[in-house]
């Protein structure tokens, strides 16, 4: 069987060419292919066990665990490279020849590529944002508000409440303002706008804003909930209530929403009424004197 094996890769290594003193052959080139497909499947296999054993240490928070995984990852990936380069026989020092070459191809074509790893590195390891946290992104013209699912080699992943999952450069974190929910706390205050009738006791419609936004679950305690008064506008008194939730990454419109629906119910209840706009149209003639009243008797005819 033995000599079976090195009768074909002896044929195999027949049907090729030497240039200089290098042998080109199918059977090298098949030996590349296998070497390269199984440092690729013992990198892979690799870093999943180092992912598991980094999930496994419970001392550690979520972003110290994954900035291990991403540095051990890096590590194995170079380790398993610089074996398969030894397992062909190919010196170091002959890549050499392509230093040059290599150096034009990472400040050119993968620079983008490099400072996204560099600054999702960056990123774990001082902080400033990470999986789990709420933050305030801007997609074209409209500013949206996104959970941080996961921080890869190249892009941050911030999933919406509607379930839309944004694929962010991690260069672009870096170097832009973002705007962080729960960078140090997840406390977040939210304020929703008021108006009511200027016949209104107002003392005794803010005890009745702050009831409403009592009553609602998510609204936190303590901080309590308050309301001011902001202007005196053309249809109605503005008032704000202000509150405060801890869990911005269940989404804000829907308790804005139970806050204003519970308003709205406490306010009828107790007869306070909410403004709307009224205007009063005025005719003129065309001759730029008031027009004639409809109930004015009509010219008499002349003879």
């Amino acid at each position: 069987m033995i000599a079976r094996l090195a009768e074909i890769i002896a044929r195999l290594d027949e049907l090729g060419f030497t240039y200089g003193s290098t042998r080109i052959s199918l059977w090298r080139a098949l030996m590349v292919i296998i070497v390269v497909a199984g440092m690729m499947v013992v990198a892979r296999f690799a870093s999943m066990a180092v992912r598991h054993v980094f999930r496994r240490l419970t001392r550690l928070d979520a972003t110290e665990q994954l900035l291990g995984e991403k540095l051990m990852a890096i590590a194995v990936w170079i380790v398993c490279f610089l074996f398969g380069m030894d397992i062909l026989g190919i010196s170091l020092t002959a890549l050499t020849v392509f230093s040059g070459a290599f150096g034009l191809a990472i400040g050119f074509g993968l620079q983008k590529t490099f400072g996204n790893l560099l600054a999702g590195i960056i990123l774990l390891m001082d902080r400033s944002i990470k999986p789990g946290d709420v933050i305030a992104i801007t997609v074209g013209s409209t500013s949206t508000v996104g959970q941080v699912k996961r921080i890869g080699l190249r892009a941050v992943s911030v999933i919406t409440r509607d379930k839309t999952e944004f694929l962010i450069p991690n260069e672009n974190l870096m170097i832009n303002q973002v705007e962080n929910w729960s960078y140090s706390t997840k406390d977040v205050r939210l304020k929703i706008p008021v108006g009511v009738d200027y016949g209104t006791d107002i003392d005794f419609a803010e005890k009745l804003m702050l009831q409403a936004a009592r009553e609602t679950p998510r609204v936190m305690k303590k901080p309590a909930p308050t309301v001011w008064m902001t202007a005196l506008g053309e249809n109605a008194i503005q008032f704000e209530i202000q509150i405060w939730i801890d869990d911005p990454e269940d989404g804000i419109g829907d308790v804005k929403s139970e806050v204003l629906k519970r308003l709205w119910r406490i306010f009828r209840d107790n007869g306070v009424k909410i403004p709307f706009p009224q205007r009063e149209i005025r005719v003129v003639a065309p001759n730029g004197g008031p027009a004639a009243d409809n109930n004015d008797p009509p010219l008499a005819n002349a003879d």
